[in-house]
C-alpha cells in the first residue's frame, strides 16, 4: 500500500475514532436512594359513593332561581348540622357573589376539614375541590379589586392630563393671538445698504 493510501486508511480509522467519542453514552448521575417514609398506621376509608348525592345536589343549586335559593339557606339553617349539611351550606354560600358568603363558605369548608369524623373524612376530597376553587375565586376577586382601582387611578390621571393639555392648548393661542396683533417691525438697517 502506498503512503497516501495508508494516510488515507488513517484519517479514516482516526475519524471513526474520534466520532465515537462524540456519540460515547453520557454520564448519568443518580440521586440517592430515596428514603421510604414511614406513616401512622391510621388508615382511613374513604366512602366515595358519600359525594355522589352532594354533586347532584350541586347540579340542583345551579338550577336554583334567588328566591329558591334563599330557601334552600333557610331550610339548610334548621336541620342537624352534619358533615353533609356543611357541606350543603358551603356549596349554597359559594355559589353567591358577595365576598363575604365565600368567606363564610371558605371556613365551613376549613372546619369540616378540621374534622377526625368518619362521615367528614368521606368528604375530604370533595371539600378540598371546594376549598381550592373558592380559593382561587378569592384570589381572582381581589385581583380584580386591584384592577378596578388602578382603572380608577389611570382614569383620573388621564382627566387631568387632558386638563394641562387643554390649558397648555389655551396657553399657546393666546400666544399666538398676541403674536398676530403685534404690528410688523422693519428690518433694522445696515450700514452701507443702500435701499
Amino acid at each position: 500500500m502506498s503512503a497516501q493510501g495508508m494516510l488515507k486508511v488513517g484519517l479514516v480509522l482516526f475519524s471513526a475514532v474520534m466520532l465515537g467519542a462524540c456519540t460515547g453514552a453520557p454520564r448519568v448521575t443518580q440521586d440517592p436512594a430515596p428514603v421510604p417514609v414511614v406513616l401512622p398506621s391510621t388508615t382511613v376509608k374513604i366512602d366515595e359513593t358519600a359525594m355522589l348525592p352532594l354533586l347532584g345536589y350541586f347540579q340542583l343549586l345551579l338550577r336554583m332561581t334567588p328566591q329558591e335559593l334563599a330557601r334552600e339557606r333557610t331550610m339548610l339553617t334548621t336541620i342537624p348540622q352534619t358533615p353533609a349539611t356543611q357541606l350543603r351550606m358551603s356549596m349554597l354560600q359559594g355559589l353567591s357573589r358577595a365576598p363575604a358568603d365565600l368567606t363564610r363558605a371558605q371556613s365551613l369548608l376549613d372546619a369540616l376539614l378540621k374534622s377526625t369524623d368518619p362521615a367528614a373524612v368521606s368528604l375530604f376530597p370533595l371539600a378540598r375541590l371546594l376549598s381550592s376553587q373558592y380559593n382561587e375565586r378569592q384570589k381572582n376577586q381581589m385581583q380584580n379589586e386591584k384592577l378596578v382601582a388602578q382603572s380608577e387611578q389611570l382614569g383620573q390621571q388621564l382627566k387631568e392630563s387632558l386638563r394641562r393639555s387643554a390649558e397648555l392648548q389655551e396657553k399657546i393661542d393666546a400666544l399666538a393671538t398676541i403674536e398676530l396683533s403685534l404690528p410688523v417691525r422693519s428690518p433694522p438697517a445696515v450700514p452701507g445698504v443702500v435701499r
